[in-house]
Formats: C-alpha cells, structure tokens, sequence
C-alpha cells in the first residue's frame, strides 16, 4: 500500500476501535471502490465490532462504513445517509448534464467528494446520496449546474423510488470467470480486458481482484473503473459443446 492508503487503514482501525472502547456506532465517510477494498483488508485487524457497508440504497457504488460493537445490533444501525433531488426550475430549457456537470459543481462549493455518495441521473432530475450534516447546506446553496438553474430538496424515504436502469445481457463463454464477463459485458475480447484486472481497475463486490481467473459467484457486483458495472446473475444452462450461457445484468 502507499504511504496514503496506510493512514486511511490506521483511520479505519481507529474508528473501528472507538466503536469498541465506546461502546457505540461509529460511521466512515463515503468510501471510493479502492477505500472498501482496504477495508475487506482491514475486518481481520477488527474481530471485537461489527460492520457493515451502505450506501443509501441497494447496491450503491460509493458506501459508508458502520462500525458498531457487539452489544449492539446490525439491524437497527441507522446511517446518516440521506438523499437530495435536483431538479431543473425549468424543464423545457435545460440542459442535458451529465454525471461530471452535477460533480464539478458540488466541488465548486468546495464539498468534500467523501461527504457524498451516489450520484444518480434519471432523465433530466438526479439524486444525491450525502451526509446527512451537509443536506442543509445543499438545498440552500446549490441552485446551478453549468447554466441551468436547479432546485435541490430533501427527499423522504417514501419519496425515493430509485431502481437503476438495467441492460440484461446472456452470451455463451468457455468458464465463468472474471475475463470472460468482463468480455460479454463490455464487448471486447477477453486479452483486451486482462490489462483492467491486473492492473487493478476491477472490484467484485468491493473488493479489489487482480487474477483474471478469479470466479464470481452468483448475484456478484462487478465494477471496472472507466467502464461501469454489472451483476453475475448466473448460469442459465450448458451447450453440448461444454460451453456456459450466462447472464449478468449491465448498469446503464
């Protein structure tokens, strides 16, 4: 590890045993896909807490860590995770914004990228998975992306419907390994894709993996960054060829 991922493990380790020492629940901030796969690294150095990943809805990219004691129970820890919409004020002259557009003008009011989570784009509105601690301080001041003027309220949780667009996706593959999925997934031929998982650009489930042999499993979340990600739903049947037909479901 760099010397920089070291001070994040010490930190994790800290937090970890202030839950312990305290005897509460003690949350992270968002962790990035290399952040959670330190801290998978990390759970061994930490047997006296519990822990748990969330990051505002099922299958979230960027999540906060829970730590929390054993006398304590996992299903009643409540994360101080909640989610904004932004909407354009008005629809019919707004601009198409990408992912980059709502990003750049939450670091333009000098948010901390580990203070938010998520960012969801659904057609002209997107929702913000953030710290509870800075939702204040969003729907007051972030009224514009690029030159569109935006609104951003609090959701509740009855108001939050979000599924994530899905592309299912079935093709036959020699073995159910990770270069093979990564091929269906993305179109490309296996040995043009080998190049993202050794050279550390591939998290299943968060977890960094860097053998192009590696198996998933079923239901797996396979990320690649620059390239997006996708869910291993499994084997559907087999060819008399002794081929596999799989499926996995692509994250538009």
């Amino acid at each position: 590890m760099t010397k920089e991922e070291e001070l994040f493990q010490r930190h994790l380790l800290d937090l970890g045993n202030m839950a312990w020492q305290r005897n509460i629940a003690v949350f992270s901030d968002f962790l990035n896909l290399n952040q959670q796969n330190i801290y998978h690294d990390t759970l061994p150095s930490l047997p006296y807490v519990q822990s748990r990943a969330y990051g505002g809805y099922e299958h979230a990219e960027r999540q906060m860590i829970a730590f929390i004691p054993d006398a304590l129970s996992l299903d009643v820890c409540e994360f101080p995770i909640t989610c904004l919409k932004i909407s354009p004020l008005n629809r019919k002259f707004s601009e198409e914004l990408s992912h980059r557009d709502y990003l750049g003008s939450l670091m333009n009011l000098g948010i901390d990228r580990s203070k938010t989570g998520d960012i969801v784009i659904q057609e002209r509105e997107a929702y913000l998975f953030c710290n509870l601690k800075i939702a204040g301080f969003l729907t007051s001041e972030l009224t514009r992306i690029r030159h569109t003027t935006v609104s951003c309220q609090l959701c509740s949780d009855n108001n939050i419907h979000y599924h994530p667009k899905l592309q299912e996706l079935t093709g036959t593959v020699a073995s159910v390994r990770l270069d093979a999925l990564l091929s269906l997934a993305f179109g490309a031929s296996r040995s043009s894709l080998i190049g993202l998982i050794v050279g550390g650009k591939t998290f299943v489930n968060g977890r960094l993996i860097t053998s192009n042999g590696y198996h998933p499993q079923e239901y797996d979340i396979i990320s690649v960054r620059g390239y997006g990600r996708f869910q291993y739903c499994g084997v559907l049947s087999s060819t008399k060829k002794g081929r596999y037909l799989v499926k996995i479901q692509k994250y538009l």
